[in-house]
């Protein structure tokens, strides 16, 4: 029984599921922090008196460390192991989620952008190891299912994100509407400000204390991974073979605009569907509670298609199932453009589902032949999450010009941009499928 293989972990032997489970409760942590950020836009405009494009930068400082912190991370887990690394992430992230309590008691904006960029350079150090750990616990046969299934642990935090983001944030909130708080007197304002905010930093204190307990949990706990020796040779050559590597170039592109996608049709569900609500003659706060039910839809959809192309993995390539799903996203996405109504928000949801193949799938197939250059192969995969930054801000432009076209509000025009974004991720899925089954390389 000791060395029996489980078909349902990506044939991972018995004295590795604990591990596996306890790293994938690491993906849920972020899955629920940044898939709760893009409804914090809205929020934070409201409370802040923030425009579209200002009130992105909530996901501007949620993304940047990603960029900042991949390449220390990578150095980091050379120098030591991955569980190592794992252990810092986790305690950078819960210190990054206590800064909301100070960011409130100062009662302004900066600090909480602060507060997210110290949590993401924590969930830098996480994904930069904790992917790579379990596309390594097993055969690399199996690394791109396993990183399907652990990522189901992903869209699991992430709804449960959205519903303390509808439940606990938006419903606590008070719900006066955006125009009678411009016209507030400067101390009433004050007042209603700091009783949101209270508010919304409840989640961020509670993660915090998850981040620490789940951080002793996995000291405690011995990891086997395969390729976690410390490594001695020089970084610059490993980086100067990595770029050489056409396939890795192309999964960094690819997981850059993914990622600008994913961000840009999540960040701005709310305010398409408020658009559409009010539109309808519903009540700000009630258009905005309906919304956000939407959105959590769209992350159920999101969770449930993860076992579903987990199971498809057995059966079709990866690489052509990721290009299949980029088109059919592509589809959606001018759905979404061109309908003026619900429907469009349906298209939305839809989009959802194809994205739940998208992120492990490119992220695995980077990592291909990769051998124990996989840990500086992972860290240029984390920076490429800072789409998630670049793309939405682009959006919020477009969603700020308030121009209009055959009928279409500038909100319904943004998504264009995650069009854009969907085309490469398509051509990364064919041009992988070539390369891998009909030319047999790399």
């Amino acid at each position: 029984m000791k060395h029996q293989k489980y078909e349902i972990f990506g044939e991972l032997s018995s004295g590795q599921i604990l591990p596996f489970i306890l790293i994938a409760c690491c993906f849920a942590l972020w899955g629920f922090t940044n898939d709760m950020t893009p409804v914090m836009v809205s929020t934070f405009s409201k409370v802040f008196h923030l425009s579209t494009f200002e009130g992105s930068m909530v996901t501007i400082a949620n993304y940047l460390g990603y960029l900042v912190m991949a390449i220390p991370a990578a150095i980091l887990i050379s120098k030591y192991n991955f569980k190592a690394g794992v252990l810092m992430g986790l305690g950078i992230y819960a210190v990054g989620a206590l800064l909301f309590l100070p960011a409130k008691f100062i009662g302004n904006f900066s600090p909480f952008l602060g507060a997210y960029f110290t949590m993401t350079c924590g969930l830098a150090l996480l994904e930069t190891c904790c992917h790579p750990m379990v596309y390594c616990m097993g055969s690399e046969s199996t690394g791109i299912r396993r990183l399907n299934l652990v990522q189901t642990f992903n869209a699991i935090g992430a709804v449960i994100g959205m519903f303390i983001t509808r439940n606990v944030i938006q419903d606590g909130i008070s719900p006066i509407p955006t125009a009678v708080r411009l016209r507030m007197p400067v101390k009433q304002f004050e007042v209603i400000k700091d009783h949101d905010l209270t508010v919304l930093i409840q989640p961020y204190i509670l993660i915090s204390a998850i981040a620490i307990l789940l951080l002793v949990l996995i000291r405690i706990q011995n990891m086997k991974v395969f390729n976690d020796d410390k490594e001695t040779g020089s970084l610059r050559q490993e980086i100067s073979e990595l770029l050489k590597n056409v396939n890795y170039r192309e999964s960094v592109v690819a997981q850059f605009f993914y990622v600008g996608a994913q961000v840009c049709c999540w960040a701005y569900i709310i305010q398409y569907g408020m658009r559409i609500f009010m539109a309808e003659g519903i009540a700000e706060k009630e258009a905005e509670l309906i919304a956000q039910k939407y959105n959590i839809a769209a992350m159920v959809a999101f969770a449930v298609f993860r076992f579903i192309f987990t199971w498809l993995l057995r059966y079709f390539s990866a690489d052509r199932l990721l290009a299949v799903m980029a088109i059919v996203a592509i589809v959606l996405t001018c759905g979404t453009i061109l309908f003026t109504d619900r429907n469009g928000l349906y298209c939305l949801i839809a989009i959802s589902a194809c994205m739940s193949l998208m992120f492990a799938t490119i992220y695995g197939m980077g990592l291909r032949g990769m051998g124990k250059d996989v840990k500086l192969a992972s860290a240029g995969m984390t920076m490429a999450v800072f789409g998630g930054a670049v793309f939405p801000a682009i959006q919020a432009v477009i969603i700020d010009s308030h121009i209009t076209l055959l009928g279409m509000s500038s909100v319904n025009l943004s998504f264009i941009v995650p069009v854009i974004c969907f085309v490469v991720v398509a051509v990364f899925g064919h041009r992988g499928y070539v390369r891998h089954h009909i030319l047999g390389v790399v």
